[in-house]
């Protein structure tokens, strides 16, 4: 079974009631259960959440909801924590982390993940792009842009992970594929300004006035 997870707390410190605040019309929760609902790939999909609010919401949106225990969802908490929490109740072999603050995907990328990592054997997969940011004052500014080699930086949009390794305590493994994306869809939201960038970028995506 490959199933899909969102873990999404109430409590949030940057920007409060983020989850489900709403985005272009509708929470923003709701723009990644619409993304897992039409992935034809994904058996199962769930939200994990321990705020009333929430898990309200994500019902009205048409999501499953596992309840999650309080002392996962502190600050202290890990993402790792709450995927084994959810696997201990779904018997899944593929997990797909679709985080709610990154709800800008192109149609379809879903699956392409998921292929991509069945098809290569994967034991992890991240979407992301190439960072080739340098510390200032390091050597390596005054090298060219194009010289810089960078490195891959994962954006939180999509994740797949095999469900052994997390029931194991591992995220990784030792096979690791990715998915270069392009910027739009490396935007994780943690503050206001972060939130009205995405809705600009949906603005321009829907090619019409968002709602109000």
């Amino acid at each position: 079974m490959i199933v899909g997870l969102t873990p999404a707390r109430g409590g949030s410190k940057g920007l409060p009631g983020k989850n489900i605040k709403p985005l272009c019309g509708k929470p923003l929760l709701a723009w990644t259960i619409e993304a897992a609902k039409a992935s034809t790939r994904l058996d199962r999909y769930v939200v994990s959440t321990e705020d009333r609010g929430i898990a309200q919401v994500a019902r009205q949106w048409g999501a499953e909801v596992i309840e999650r225990p309080a002392e996962l969802a502190t600050d202290e908490a890990t993402t790792l924590s709450v995927l084994q929490h959810v696997l201990r109740l779904v018997p899944a072999q593929v997990v797909v982390l679709l985080q709610a603050t990154c709800p800008i995907r192109d149609e379809g990328l879903i699956d392409r993940c998921i292929a991509r990592f069945l098809e290569r054997g994967a034991d992890s997969l991240a979407t992301g792009f190439l960072c080739k940011y340098v510390a200032y004052g390091s050597n390596a500014q005054e090298r060219r842009r194009q010289e810089i080699p960078g490195f891959f930086y994962d954006d939180g949009n999509v994740y797949v992970i095999r469900a052994d390794l997390i029931r194991a305590g591992e995220r990784y493994g030792a096979k690791r594929e990715h998915v270069i994306l392009d910027r739009e869809q490396n935007l994780d939201i943690d503050d206001a300004f972060d939130f009205w960038v995405a809705e600009q970028v949906l603005k321009r995506r829907a090619g019409v006035p968002c709602p109000s």
